[in-house]
């Protein structure tokens, strides 16, 4: 898939640099305008740019006098770089930034409470469901599930876990087969993996036994969906647990033999989010990215190109689940609002992460945290 893209995109996508400082790294990409100038606006963001490379060429369909510069990053460095330029109100000639989008939703709800996102309402804003945006600041715009990654010839079919429950059995039953097998996030180093973790424990009875269970399975951890799908790929790992689904199944399209469920108990699903910050230069074009975004011709390049799922619509071909997430109650969306403030109060952390080392075991392996954002799929990390 993503050389595929890559062949379309050649002759106008520019990959600049990878641009390191003390503080941050990324990937910058140009995406030139197909017309005369008129404007250029800046991405900074924390989606893979292979994702975000058919939104960006169809975008400029519609507006093909627009240059974008596309800067990459890994969460934390995204928001700190954009606190940063917000209190100091860099703007261009500084800091230019026109769009930020990230999949640490929390670190947006943070910076519009501190004021620093400009407002937006449109006919596309005012179409979204109340879980997905945010005093008209903040925008969910994707639809990625946590799913249960798996290697079909590492699995048998009787063993395939379609819930939590099953997976508690499963580890159980078979405690010698999968022992050093399952695989997840290091939820001490992803922000992801942390969130996930949070709203299992809010969402089910079962979270308990199911950390218990993967102490005695001895839990392989990793920073990033990318080191877990690569565990996959290679087999050192049969299962991996919350993995991101947009990018298991891109994975999957360029060929990985992996399959997925969707978890038929409940599915946690993550909306990667946007706001326009208040040092943007470029704002109007800004808006009208956003809105393309939030449309239904922006959520159709998304599903068949980008992030793979939908809200209402059917599951990708060869995921094992119901008929679409909507169905049979278990869309369970993590709210864009408020709420995420939650995730960042320390002590609150502290005390989940200390009680998820306790379950886990003290000696937890960790891996995959070197490298920029380019890494895989990194940029959603940690």
């Amino acid at each position: 898939m993503i050389r595929r893209i890559a062949a379309l995109l050649a002759p106008a996508l520019v990959t600049l640099a990878l641009v390191a400082g003390p503080a941050a790294a990324e990937q910058v990409s140009r995406f030139p305008a197909s017309e005369h100038e008129r404007t250029v606006l800046t991405i900074r963001s924390a989606a893979d740019a292979d994702a975000m490379a058919p939104l960006i060429r169809d975008y400029q369909l519609l507006y093909p006098d627009v240059t974008v510069v596309y800067h990459e990053y890994i969460t934390a460095d995204l928001f700190s770089e954009v606190a940063a330029a917000c209190a100091a109100g860099r703007v261009a000639g500084g800091y230019e930034a026109d769009l930020v989008i990230s999949s640490s939703v929390d670190h947006l709800i943070k910076l519009a409470n501190d004021g620093c996102a400009r407002p937006h309402r449109s006919i596309e804003t005012g179409r979204q469901p109340d879980w997905a945006a945010w005093r008209n600041e903040v925008f969910g715009f994707t639809t990625e599930p946590a799913v249960i990654a798996y290697r079909p010839d590492l699995v048998p079919r009787e063993d395939l876990p379609r819930s939590r429950v099953e997976l508690v059995d499963l580890l159980r039953r078979k405690p010698e087969a999968y022992a050093g097998r399952i695989g997840s996030y290091d939820i001490t180093l992803s922000g992801i993996g942390y969130l996930f973790a949070v709203y299992d424990a809010r969402a089910a009875a079962t979270y308990g036994r199911l950390v218990e269970a993967f102490g005695r399975a001895n839990l392989q951890v990793r920073c990033c969906t990318a080191d877990l799908i690569a565990d996959l790929e290679a087999g050192r790992i049969a299962i991996g647990y919350n993995l991101l689904g947009s990018y298991v199944y891109g994975a999957m399209r360029r060929g990985a033999r992996l399959g997925v469920v969707v978890p038929q108990d409940y599915t946690l699903v993550l909306s990667r989010a946007a706001l326009v910050p208040v040092v943007a230069r470029a704002a109007g074009d800004a808006f009208a990215f956003l809105d393309y975004l939030l449309s239904e011709r922006g959520q159709r390049v998304s599903r068949d190109e980008g992030f793979f799922f939908d809200r209402t619509g059917p599951l990708p071909a060869g995921v094992d689940g119901p008929p679409s997430l909507s169905a049979a109650g278990i869309f369970r969306p993590i709210t864009v609002g408020p709420v995420l403030l939650a995730v960042q109060d320390r002590a609150k952390r502290a005390r989940f992460l200390a009680e998820w080392r306790q379950s886990i075991g003290a000696e937890v392996p960790r891996g995959g945290v070197q490298g920029g954002p380019r890494g895989g799929q990194r940029a959603e990390e940690p």
